[in-house]
């Protein structure tokens, strides 16, 4: 199964109480599922209106399950950001 980290910023980062940890997943929806159970509460709101990058690329509306993590990559979880 790849292994790789997942990067928080803004409101994520303070709601997960960490900058960044690994994840152990086949797809977005997996690492995003294993997520939620390490970080109930304010994470999981969040994480609905976060945007997601895959090793520099834009999720944008595809289906997460659909979403394949590789061996080394990264997650960047982004929250809206106010003014640009």
């Amino acid at each position: 199964m790849p292994a790789g980290t997942i990067r928080y910023w803004a409101a994520a980062k303070a709601a997960a109480g960490v900058a960044e940890e690994p994840y152990t997943a086949r797809t977005l929806a997996d690492a995003l599922h294993a997520v939620r159970e390490r970080h109930p509460g304010e994470l999981t709101r969040v994480l609905k209106s976060c945007s997601f990058l895959v090793d520099g690329a834009p999720v944008g509306a595809r289906d997460h399950q659909t979403v394949r993590l590789a061996e080394g990559g990264t997650v960047e979880v982004l929250p809206p950001f106010a003014g640009g």
